[in-house]
């Protein structure tokens, strides 16, 4: 019997490829078709872009990607594998995953590949698409409902479609209480400043952050009220990051609008920034793709600082009442990335100061709401 050939390789390889065929149709009829990676199981959610060139790890594991597919632009991941130490929440709470080329991993620190990590959360991925391209029509055409084929089930792509177009979507949907902790627990008991975290999706690079600056994190769910939060008595709250639609969480507004009443010191992140903007009577809009990555620059109104900083939303604050006032802005396009209450111990960002992943410049915030608790100016 003949050994194998290099030609018999090839075709055995180029099999395996065409059984892992798998698409993404857009809603608005595009697809997109690559190779599947990860669990083979389909999904359904919104396509959005990231610019990060690093820290796929962290973006996989920010609950403000819940049901999304992160599309990123960085044409190859996966070198240097994923760790448990670098997960920013207990687990992976987005759509899936769309890349150009996936590497297998070669990092001392890795104890997974990419691929067998999103498997293992059961989570589908797609390589071997023309990201480009595809990161093109979504800033031409905006954020898309998606179809993620990579199962078995014999499907066309005019029926994923159809299925993309049949999705309800994000517009009007609480999301933060489906990846809200389901019970309160302490993050760090020791420190000077008591803080309780409204987790809509926290990552735990902010409350890492807290505890580096001597405060006792305490975690608490979404829908917890602010009589039970102040029943703890804190020296400051803090609102966490979260997925979708702020609109769509009127117990956080009246829990805000309670816990300024009370005066207690707030900080908000990225949806609580806009949290607090709707409690105090801002509006807030829907941005046509999103601002994902960590490379967009924020000027702080006061001094004209410039800082890049790390970014995940998809809506932003359009209006603001007389009691707040900017604080920053992006110089990209023009949105609101900051704001403080002129009267009120409580100010809000839309970025990331805590970065995972992106770059530090912003991590002196954490120390402001340190010094806000502490009645210094």
């Amino acid at each position: 019997m003949n050994a194998p050939t290099d030609r018999d390789r090839l075709r055995r390889e180029w099999a395996a490829a065409r059984a892992r065929h798998a698409f993404l149709a857009l809603a608005d009829g595009a697809v997109f078709r690559g190779v599947a990676f990860g669990a083979r199981t389909d999904a359904l959610g919104e396509a959005v872009f990231n610019t990060g060139m690093t820290g796929y790890q962290e973006i996989l594991t920010d609950p403000s990607y819940a049901s999304q597919f992160v599309v990123l632009t960085t044409p190859e991941v996966g070198n240097y594998g994923c760790n448990p130490e670098d997960a920013e929440s207990r687990g992976l709470f987005l759509a899936g995953l769309v890349a150009r080329h996936v590497n297998p991993p070669s990092n001392f620190r890795a104890t997974e590949s990419l691929d067998a990590y999103l498997a293992r959360h059961g989570k589908p991925g797609i390589c071997g698409v023309d990201t480009r391209a595809l990161t093109l029509h979504l800033r031409e055409r905006g954020a898309q409902r998606a179809y993620l084929h990579v199962s078995d089930e014999p499907l066309t792509e005019a029926e994923a479609v159809a299925r993309a177009q049949a999705w309800c979507g994000l517009d009007g949907q609480d999301y933060a209480a489906k990846v809200s902790c389901p019970e309160p627990y302490v993050w760090c008991a020791e420190g000077r400043l008591r803080v309780v975290v409204y987790d809509f999706g926290v990552k735990h690079g902010i409350l890492r952050r807290l505890a580096a600056e001597g405060c006792r994190v305490e975690v608490v769910p979404a829908r917890t009220p602010a009589e039970a939060v102040l029943a703890r008595r804190p020296d400051g709250v803090l609102l966490s990051n979260g997925p979708a639609d702020p609109s769509a969480l009127p117990y956080a507004r009246q829990a805000v609008r309670d816990l300024l009443a009370a005066r207690v010191p707030i900080m908000g992140i990225c949806l609580g920034h806009q949290l607090l903007g709707l409690a105090c009577g801002a509006r807030c809009g829907r941005l046509p793709f999103g601002h994902h990555g960590c490379n967009h620059p924020v000027k702080a109104l006061a001094d004209g600082a410039v800082a890049i900083t790390s970014q995940n939303h998809n809506y932003a604050l359009t209006a603001l009442p007389d009691c707040l006032e900017q604080t920053h802005v992006s110089l990209n396009d023009g949105t609101c990335e900051g704001i403080r209450h002129r009267t009120l111990p409580a100010f809000a960002v839309q970025f990331h100061p805590e970065a995972a992943p992106g770059p530090h410049e912003t991590r002196g915030l954490f120390r402001s709401f340190t010094a806000l608790m502490e009645g210094r100016p």
